[in-house]
């Protein structure tokens, strides 16, 4: 018992499965990584490069504020030093702002003492920057320009410092940031590449099994199509041979029998009744019923097996029957004939016959067409049949099979069967044309 061919798409949906899981699994990945790569520029870059601008800011301010303390120790300067607390007032309101954001901005990853050291000496400077104002106020120019050299400017440089090393961790802070960054992005491009490589790997797994999967099925196909064949030549051989037995045996064995009655009834009226018997009228309808009988024996021996196809050949046999066809059907057939060729006897004058047979049935059958061509174009290695008709045309592809019937089945088998080819089609003019093409078997020196 042959082994069943088992499905693939069982496998290929589980692969299917696996390709898909796969490519959701690294989009959840890459999501992931990119919004760590978010956070990391807001949290980090971002942050960073503001409040990089703010200490910038207050590193600007110290600067104004050493040169104006440079300019207060300058004894050429006209103005008395209570003159420059409006621009130590600006200063400070700028300043206070820029610290004031700057503690908002600052990294979360700066220690919380360097935060707290530079407000302290910011305030140590304030301080100062008071007792200066008080020491001006009270006309103690020389005390308060030594306290400028003692104490503010040595706090402000110290306060400059500081601002610098911030700037510098902010810097640090960056370049660590792009590391990472760029880890990121090479981790992402990296498995990207993993990623296109398996489902690359996938969809060359799923198709070297779907493409050996087809081909067993193919194969299985192939084996059933030539066992399909065996059978339908064994059945049309085997059909031909009953048609042929019954034609024989309603030509020879109920014809006798017909023919033997038809003899004793003639004898019945000619020796066994007188010219006056009232029985002589109904023996007469009876030999008429034996006659009648016997006509269309012989007429259904002809049509299941035409015997003058083993006498004379498929011309002889296709001129016999055309009249015939036209007597019983009313299409008027044409018939065309060209070249020629030795008598075509055996198992290719028999299925060709039959070609035209079904053929010219469909045509009264179906064509509704008032009539038919019939062309047969003969050589020594090769036979032409044409069947032509105007009628409705072959049926649409999508019909239903029943509606097509068997009998083009039928004719294909029997063109596989003499290694020919048959061919159905619809003229540009309408209606339908079977072309019948088969070789014809080389023949003896005898013409067998």
């Amino acid at each position: 018992m042959a082994k069943p061919v088992t499905s693939p798409t069982g496998r290929l949906l589980v692969g299917l499965t696996v390709t898909l899981a796969a490519v959701a699994f690294f989009s959840w990945y890459a999501l992931q990584q990119i919004a760590g790569l978010r956070d990391l520029q807001t949290r980090t870059v971002d942050r960073n490069r503001k409040d990089s601008i703010q200490l910038l800011r207050i590193q600007n301010d110290l600067h104004q504020l050493e040169l104006a303390m440079r300019d207060m120790l300058d004894n050429t300067e006209p103005y008395p030093l209570e003159a420059w607390r409006p621009q130590f007032e600006r200063i400070r309101l700028d300043l206070d702002d820029a610290l004031r954001l700057e503690a908002q901005l600052a990294p979360t990853l700066r220690e919380p003492e360097r935060q707290q050291y530079l407000a302290r000496s910011m305030a140590l400077f304030w301080t100062s920057v008071g007792r200066l104002v008080a020491l001006a106020r009270e006309g103690k120019t020389d005390e308060a320009r030594a306290l400028i050299r003692t104490t503010l400017q040595a706090q402000q440089a110290a306060v400059t410092t500081t601002v610098a090393r911030l700037l510098v961790q902010n810097s640090e802070a960056e370049e660590q940031a792009a590391t990472q960054i760029q880890a990121i992005y090479q981790r992402v491009e990296r498995n990207i590449y993993l990623l296109v490589l398996a489902v690359l790997v996938a969809i060359l797994l799923t198709s070297l099994y779907l493409i050996y999967s087809n081909r067993r099925i193919f194969e299985r196909l192939e084996a059933l199509s030539v066992q399909r064949s065996e059978l339908s030549r064994k059945l049309i051989t085997v059909q031909e041979e009953v048609l042929h037995s019954m034609s024989r045996e309603l030509h020879d064995e109920f014809g006798q029998i017909l023919t033997a009655i038809g003899a004793l009834l003639r004898r019945v009226e000619t020796k066994g009744l007188p010219p006056d018997s009232p029985f002589r009228e109904q023996l007469h309808e009876v030999q008429e019923v034996v006659q009648s009988t016997l006509e269309k024996t012989r007429s259904l021996s002809q049509v299941l097996h035409p015997t003058i196809l083993d006498d004379g050949g498929l011309e002889k046999a296709i001129d016999w029957y055309l009249p015939v066809f036209q007597r019983q059907t009313g299409v008027t057939v044409r018939y065309e004939k060209q070249g020629t060729a030795p008598d075509i006897h055996d198992r290719v004058g028999i299925h060709v016959y039959r070609v035209l047979q079904e053929a010219l049935n469909n045509v009264a059958r179906h064509s509704h067409s008032p009539e038919a061509q019939v062309r047969l174009r003969l050589s020594p290695e090769h036979l032409d049949l044409e069947v032509q008709d105007q009628g409705v045309g072959l049926p649409a592809a999508g019909a239903p099979p029943g509606r097509r019937g068997i009998g083009m089945v039928a004719m294909r088998e029997r063109a596989e069967l003499l290694q020919g080819s048959i061919e159905f089609a619809r003229p540009p003019e309408g209606g339908t044309v079977v072309r019948l093409s088969v070789p014809l078997p080389e023949q003896d020196s005898d013409g067998n």
